[in-house]
């Protein structure tokens, strides 16, 4: 059996954002696992614009996003294999991957990164009532085939659910001469970036319908018509307030779901996130296995899955040159927070340390206050924060330096 420091599952931008940071911290022995026939993940069919602000300080396509961090990756010399898919790993850290090249291949690794990205809920997800016809299709199955393939899926398109794939495929299907009819919404908010309504929506007038979903799918051999309906505060349909649309073409932006099979399998303990549980350096509750990017939890803006592969980068590289022992205190948060990442952080902490969260409903106007028993150790303003973008609070380590009680982050709204 080989032998390899370091395998990292999954070669998109936090993949090879975290290869990038461990080479450069004196890891040299790395294999980048990619299933697909090429670096980069999705951001290969994300032929938009609105990559990179954070990351590059400048707008940039997805291909271009990705061929800056593949280019930095070739650069170093840094093994990768494509069309490798990685079957098993076990929690001594031995990962199956298996290629038409050399088939069922078996490394024993001193480390290992997932960087396994997330899918799509599809419509057997959310029980959608009526008829099963074809052009029911999920908004990134449809941008893959529309952007890589050059297929449109449709010419007459009802959009259920507002992500942001689904808000930029409304603007991608007008654009291409079909007609997006609506774009329908379950909660009383958008799950998509602002700015992505304004420029997908608004600059088309596309109208969006928030508290509504879809009551019923009409078709024999494919879609022929979409019924949307009005909920009410506990999500059950409104009689009365139907709309009906003629339409070939149902596209679901429903929510992604980290793929974590591999760490299920070896009962990694899973988050509120749906994905693995970790300490600040991105460490999952498994000794010497990382992760990092939307397999760990999904992100609205894919600069932050970057700089969170360099953190797990980062934290493996330490790992494998330290392999110090330490003790945890757990990180706790209050009802208004839907989740925080990490769930534990490390004593006694040597570096600072951020929390991401997403909060349940819009909130105005509050401050977020991070403590320890009666110690605030951050109190930060925010005007706005809704559920679909992440918040993210810095901790200085030098007040966190004599912590030995959980760190508990709240919402305090203002009157």
């Amino acid at each position: 059996m080989k032998e390899r420091q370091l395998v990292i599952i999954g070669g998109g931008s936090g993949g090879m954002a975290a290869a990038i940071k461990a080479y450069d911290e004196g890891i040299k022995d790395i294999l980048i696992l990619e299933k697909d026939g090429c670096l980069g993940g999705i951001l290969n069919q994300c032929i938009h614009n609105g990559f990179g602000l954070t990351e590059f300080k400048e707008e940039l396509s997805g291909p271009e996003y990705l061929s800056r961090f593949e280019d930095e990756v070739k650069k170093r010399g840094i093994e990768f294999k494509l069309h490798s898919l990685v079957t098993n790993i076990t929690r001594d850290k031995v990962v199956t991957y298996t290629n038409k090249e050399e088939g069922v291949v078996e490394i024993k690794a001193q480390a290992i990164i997932m960087a396994t990205g997330c899918y799509e809920r599809n419509a057997g997800a959310i029980q959608i009532p009526g008829d099963r016809p074809k052009g029911v299709i999920t908004a990134g199955t449809a941008q893959k085939y529309l952007n890589i393939h050059g297929y449109l899926v449709g010419k007459r398109v009802v959009i259920l659910g507002s992500g942001d794939i689904g808000l930029i495929m409304a603007r991608r299907m007008t654009l291409e001469g079909a007609k997006v009819l609506c774009v329908s919404e379950i909660m009383p908010y958008s799950n998509g970036l602002q700015r992505n309504i304004s420029q997908c929506l608004n600059d088309f007038n596309i109208p969006l319908y928030l508290s509504h979903s879809v009551s019923k799918i009409v078709g024999k051999e494919k879609v022929e018509k979409v019924v949307i309906s009005k909920v009410d505060d506990h999500f059950k349909f409104i009689p009365g307030t139907e709309m009906e649309f003629e339409c070939d073409t149902l596209l679901l932006s429903i929510g992604l779901i980290p793929y974590i099979s591999l760490l299920e399998n070896i009962n990694c303990p899973i988050s509120s996130t749906k994905g693995a549980m970790v300490y600040d350096n991105m460490e999952t509750f498994i000794d010497g296995i990382f992760a990092c990017g939307n397999c760990l939890h999904v992100h609205d803006v894919v600069d932050f899955v970057s700089e969170e592969g360099r953190n797990a980068g980062h934290g493996a590289a330490l790992y494998l040159k330290e392999k110090e022992a330490t003790s945890s205190i757990d990180v706790k948060y209050d009802k208004l927070l839907s989740y925080v990442v990490p769930q534990k952080v490390r004593i006694p902490v040597k570096e600072d340390v951020t929390l991401k969260f997403r909060v349940r409903r819009e909130i105005r106007n509050a401050n977020v206050i991070v403590k320890s028993k009666d110690q605030v150790l951050s109190q930060t303003f925010k005007m706005v924060m809704i559920p679909s973008e992440m918040v993210m609070i810095k901790l200085n380590k030098d007040k966190l330096a004599n912590l030995d009680d959980e760190l508990y982050v709240e919402i305090v709204e203002k009157k």
